[in-house]
């Protein structure tokens, strides 16, 4: 195997060897040949265990495993502990995702502080095959079939082409040690299931089960390339404009592809949506349908649909409001800050800036959300007119209408914030004191 191991690194990650890696070790088989194997290639690396102190002494056991280890291979190890149990609990969940996630942001900030390259794991090809199973018993895409990536940033699983018993094979054949975790005996856990009693059922009718998986991996990642590609053709076609708060897909052209079904998924995928029916049935939905997920909305807004990501006001009617007292200079609000100085002279008018007659105003300005039946008075117009009715002249999204700000004298608006004055605090011949206020 280290014949093998040294001609996949030479071939396909042949930058490791100018590299400082740092290796994720549990103490466990996969972990410690991995280990073995770097430093046979004399690769530069340093140890990273983690003890989620859920074993008991068993996983102190680990952890004194893992550092005599590092010291007869005279590496340098990092150890951190976990209370993985309360982390699970305030966060909501389960211990494997739990201890998952503390170990990866205890690695990369690891490999930030002390400028270590890559982080390795210890995964094979029956961890990908398990992965593969499990994401197709819950069902996916071709992205969750496509397998674990050898490299992903700054992970790379430089074991990935080998199986379980390689691994176990070579540790044999070098009389190494290593720390068995009862809990991988336990079926409770679905990808254990999968081991222990389905894989090797797979592995009885075909023996050539993992070279023909590691085939179909391979048949598929080329796949998803080529539907990656046509995704970034199409999306200039259908995305009309892309800012910081929100993409508008064009559902003319949406429509005209061959599925629009699919290729929502494709364009959506990354926002985790999981109603996709209903997404689809947004396409002929009325004008303020929307669909969210945990962390987006996806609204229908005439000719559109609107993807921005979630915020506190989503759901809520509650109008939030802010003081501005008279002395105040700045005051950050959602839009930018407002900068607020007394001036003598006016200069060019544009939609972040505007110039009020000071003593007309009535402080503490107030800034608000708007609210159904608000009006005012559009400077250098007559009359006034409500707000969804200057929306709708202005063509304003229900997402842009959602963001807009007002600035307020007592109950008058001052100025529908970045967009239009109102004609009321006008500067005229008589005003003495000009209030400048600029948003940025």
């Amino acid at each position: 195997m280290l014949e093998k191991f040294q001609k996949h690194i030479n071939k396909n990650l042949n930058f490791l060897k100018e590299s400082k890696l740092l290796i994720a070790i549990s103490g466990g088989l996969d972990s410690v040949v991995l280990t073995h194997l770097c430093h046979k290639l004399k690769l530069d690396f340093a140890l990273a265990h983690c003890n989620f102190n859920l074993r008991g002494k068993e996983s102190d056991a680990d952890e004194s495993f893992v550092l005599q280890l590092a010291k007869d291979l005279n590496k340098e190890c990092f150890i951190e502990c976990f209370d993985t149990l309360a982390y699970a609990q305030e966060n909501k969940l389960s211990i494997q995702m739990a201890a998952r996630e503390l170990r990866y942001n205890w690695f990369n900030e690891l490999a930030e502080q002390l400028q270590f390259d890559y982080i390795l794991t210890a995964h094979h090809a029956d961890d990908n095959l398990e992965t593969f199973l499990i994401n197709l018993s819950r069902g996916t895409g071709i992205e969750g079939l496509t397998g674990i990536p050898e490299i992903n940033e700054n992970v790379v699983r430089p074991l990935l082409p080998f199986s379980r018993e390689d691994i176990e094979q070579y540790a044999r054949a070098e009389n190494l040690h290593w720390r068995e975790d009862n809990s991988n005996a336990s079926t409770k856990y679905l990808r254990n299931k999968l081991r222990l009693e389905v894989i090797p059922k797979f592995k009885e009718v075909n023996p050539q089960l993992l070279q023909n998986f590691n085939k179909t991996i391979a048949h598929l990642q080329d796949s998803k390339v080529i539907i990656d590609d046509r995704i970034d053709a199409i999306s200039n076609q259908v995305i009309e404009d892309i800012n910081d708060d929100n993409m508008n897909f064009n559902i003319a052209e949406i429509v005209k592809l061959s599925n629009p079904k699919a290729y929502l998924y494709e364009l959506l995928k990354d926002y985790n949506f999981t109603q996709w029916n209903d997404i689809y049935d947004l396409l002929e939905a009325q004008s303020g349908k929307y669909v969210v997920s945990a962390t987006h909305r996806l609204i229908k807004d005439r000719g559109c649909l609107l993807l921005s990501q979630l915020n506190k006001n989503v759901h809520s009617s509650a109008v939030e409001s802010y003081l501005i007292e008279e002395s105040t200079k700045q005051f950050k609000t959602p839009l930018g800050t407002l900068f607020l100085e007394t001036t003598k002279q006016l200069n060019k008018l544009n939609a972040s800036t505007i110039y009020v007659d000071k003593e007309v105003l009535k402080f503490p300005l107030t800034v608000r959300q708007w609210q159904e039946g608000d009006y005012f008075y559009p400077f250098g117009m007559k009359g006034k007119k409500k707000l969804s009715k200057f929306f709708k002249d202005e063509k304003l999204s229900l997402i842009e209408k959602e963001n807009v700000l007002l600035l307020c004298s007592g109950d008058d608006i001052v100025w529908v914030i970045n967009r239009r004055p109102d004609d009321r605090f006008k500067v005229t011949e008589s005003t003495k004191k000009i209030l400048k206020i600029i948003l940025k």
